[in-house]
C-alpha cells in the first residue's frame, strides 16, 4: 500500500513538472509557528471554495528544505491556471492558492527567499503559550523518532548545544540541511518576535498577520473572519471547525521549570504585543 502511494506521489510529481508554467503559485502562505494549530487553519481555510490547497500535501517546504529544487518544482504543487480562472467566473472574485509550512518562520533564509520568489505574498503566522508550545514540540519529535532524549528537561538542557553555529552553517551552505535546528528548537522557536522582527522588512508589516492560536481555538469564526478580511475573501458560511494533529497530552512541565520558562520568553512575549494588538492570551 505504502509503494503504491509514493508511485501515485511520483507520478503526480512529474506531471505537475510537466504542467508547472501551466499552474499557478501560491498569493499567501502559513508560515509558522510550529505546533500552533497551522493543520487546523489550513483544513478550515480548505472548504472555502475559493481558497486553493496544494494538490499533493499541505506543507511544500520549497523554501526551507527544498529551495535547490527550483520554482518549477515549486509550481508543480498547485492548481492549474484553468481551474482557477474558472472559479474566479462562477464566484466574481479571484481564487487563491496557498500552502502551509511551519518551518519557514524559522529557517533563517525562508523570508529572504519567500520575499524574492513571491512578491507581494501575504504570511499567516500562529502563536500559542511557548512553554506549551515547547513541551508539545518535544512529544511530537520525540513519536516521529527525530528527538531521542525523552526527557523534557534534559532536551532542553540539549539545545544550545544542538543549535550552536546552525544558522551561519545554513547561510553559508544554503543548501544544507540541519537535523537540530529543524528538530531541535524547543526554545528558540518559541522566541517568535524575534522571528517576526527579521520577516516585517521582508515582507512588510501590512502583509503579515498574526494570531493568537488560544484565541483561534476558543472563537474560530472570529479568527477565520479576521483571514478573510486579511486576504480580501469573500465571506461564504463558515467552515466545519476541527483540531488536527494532535497528540496526547506530555507530562504536565514541573512548576519550577514552567516559571523558570515563563520568565525567560517573558521579554520576547512582551515584543508581541504590537502584533496581536493586545497581549497575549497566556500572559493574561
Amino acid at each position: 500500500m505504502r509503494a503504491m502511494k509514493r508511485s501515485v506521489l511520483s507520478l503526480s510529481r512529474a506531471t505537475g513538472r510537466f504542467t508547472s508554467a501551466a499552474r499557478v503559485l501560491p498569493t499567501f502562505l502559513i508560515a509558522g509557528a510550529q505546533r500552533c494549530g497551522t493543520t487546523s487553519l489550513y483544513r478550515a481555510l480548505a472548504q472555502h471554495p475559493l481558497l486553493l490547497k496544494p494538490v499533493l500535501h499541505k506543507g511544500v517546504h520549497y523554501f526551507d528544505i527544498d529551495y535547490r529544487r527550483g520554482l518549477s518544482w515549486y509550481q508543480a504543487h498547485f492548481p492549474l491556471r484553468v481551474s482557477v480562472a474558472l472559479l474566479a467566473h462562477r464566484y466574481g472574485t479571484r481564487a487563491q492558492a496557498y500552502e502551509s509550512s511551519p518551518y519557514y518562520l524559522f529557517h533563517p533564509l525562508a523570508g529572504e527567499r519567500i520575499a524574492a520568489d513571491l512578491p507581494g505574498v501575504k504570511l499567516i503566522v500562529l502563536v500559542r503559550d511557548p512553554v506549551e508550545r515547547a513541551s508539545s514540540a518535544h512529544a511530537h519529535e520525540l513519536a516521529r523518532g527525530f528527538e531521542t532524549e525523552s526527557h523534557f528537561e534534559y532536551a532542553l538542557e540539549l539545545e544550545s548545544r544542538r543549535l550552536a553555529g546552525a544558522e551561519e552553517q545554513l547561510r553559508q551552505s544554503p543548501h544544507a540541511l540541519h537535523h537540530s535546528h529543524r528538530h531541535h528548537g524547543y526554545l528558540a522557536r518559541g522566541r517568535y518576535a524575534d522571528q517576526l522582527d527579521r520577516l516585517e522588512p521582508l515582507i512588510g508589516r501590512d502583509r503579515l498577520l498574526v494570531l493568537d492560536s488560544h484565541r483561534f481555538f476558543a472563537e474560530p469564526e472570529t479568527a477565520y473572519d479576521r483571514v478573510l478580511d486579511f486576504l480580501g475573501v469573500p465571506h461564504l458560511g463558515y467552515p466545519v471547525f476541527e483540531r488536527h494533529n494532535r497528540r496526547p497530552l506530555p507530562r504536565p512541565v514541573p512548576q519550577v521549570l514552567a516559571q523558570a520558562l515563563r520568565d525567560h520568553f517573558e521579554p520576547y512575549d512582551a515584543r508581541l504585543t504590537r502584533w496581536l494588538d493586545g497581549e497575549p492570551s497566556w500572559r493574561r
